[in-house]
């Protein structure tokens, strides 16, 4: 019987790369997580090292060295020549604390939350419909502990959103606009972004008083208190000030639909004719295939926030169902996309 079985198995007609890179993602990726902790990036930008004198600088033996080595390799962080490692463009650009588009503060706030990346923490959060990184225990920190979490936090999303902030205003016109309100705008890092680009643009970013403290301190930085302040706001529940550019980014995939349609609504009613919003995110096709980087953001979402990620026809369909006319939808860096419509 057995011997019958085994005359009828098929060599499979697919291979099993799809699975294994499902368990590799689980081990391989965290490689970059440990590179950045371990300071890796820096102690490259100085020049090309061996893996020796890499094993010894951070004081690790040279077989996780070469582990760490070879995946960041791999994954396109590092190169290697003639024994040597060197940055690759990606780690220069992103992951030295220099850089304006330093990405290493939002690593940071993804390891110090690393358990909610947890399979039992997902798990919950899918089978909850909740979130799970704030446990309550914030309640229990003092309040010197809560203001560096706060700094952290926001030092995070600026990380996020720095890249972005210099590339997406080289991709709408914003020359017949006078006043952005970046709504939520945590850093103001889109509005250091638009107001380099657009000297003709002031900006207004509206959000919590203390994340309005933290957000001075970025704008100084750019020297430009003169055309950026900031306003102490709850978005849902303040009016908004006076302004021809409404501008969201990471805002409407924090929150269930019928949110995102109320910061649409009260986007529309405030503006004047001819005002605009433009709302920055990472969009999934209308078909909701993919991308795959959307898709793993949703997920990233169901452990954070309330909400979710949205395709362009989504978003489009609430400008439109409000009155915005005129929608178009941008691509801007990375996997981040634009859309946009003006108020008749």
């Amino acid at each position: 019987m057995a011997q019958n079985i085994s005359s009828n198995i098929q060599t499979p007609q697919v291979d099993d790369r799809p699975l294994w890179d499902v368990i590799f993602a689980v081990y391989g990726y965290p490689a970059l997580f440990l590179a950045h902790r371990l300071k890796l990036f820096p102690l490259l930008a100085h020049g090309p090292l061996t893996l020796a004198e890499i094993s010894d600088a951070l004081k690790i033996k040279q077989r996780p060295a070469e582990a760490i080595l070879t995946a960041a390799t791999a994954l396109g962080f590092l190169t290697l020549q003639e024994g040597r490692y060197s940055l690759a463009a990606v780690a220069r650009e992103y992951l030295l604390e220099e850089s304006p588009s330093y990405f290493g503060y939002l690593w940071d706030l993804v390891i110090d939350n690393y358990q909610v990346c947890s399979y039992s923490s997902i798990e919950k959060a899918i089978l909850t419909n909740s979130p799970q990184v704030y446990g309550g225990g914030d309640i229990y920190k003092s309040h010197e502990e809560q203001v560096e979490l706060l700094h952290r936090f926001t030092a995070g999303m600026h990380s996020m959103s720095m890249a972005s902030a210099l590339y997406w205003p080289t991709v709408l016109d914003l020359s017949a606009h006078k006043v952005m309100l970046d709504i939520g705008g945590s850093s103001g890092a889109h509005s250091i972004g638009e107001t380099l680009k657009w000297p003709n643009l002031q900006a207004l970013i509206l959000d919590f008083p203390q994340v309005c403290e933290v957000a001075q301190e970025y704008i100084a930085q750019y020297h430009l208190q003169d055309r950026i302040k900031t306003v102490d706001c709850n978005i849902w529940i303040d009016g908004w000030p006076s302004a021809d550019l409404h501008f969201f980014s990471s805002i409407y995939h924090d929150w269930p639909p019928e949110k995102g349609h109320f910061l649409t609504a009260k986007s529309f009613e405030s503006l004047e004719p001819g005002g605009r919003i433009a709302i920055h995110e990472m969009l999934y096709n209308d078909e909701k295939t993919g991308p795959y980087a959307s898709a793993a953001f949703s997920m990233m979402m169901m452990s954070w926030t309330e909400g979710k990620q949205y395709s362009g026809k989504e978003l489009s369909s609430m400008l439109q169902e409000v009155g915005f006319k005129d929608i178009q939808i941008f691509k801007a860096l990375g996997y981040n996309s634009i859309v946009t419509g003006v108020k008749p």
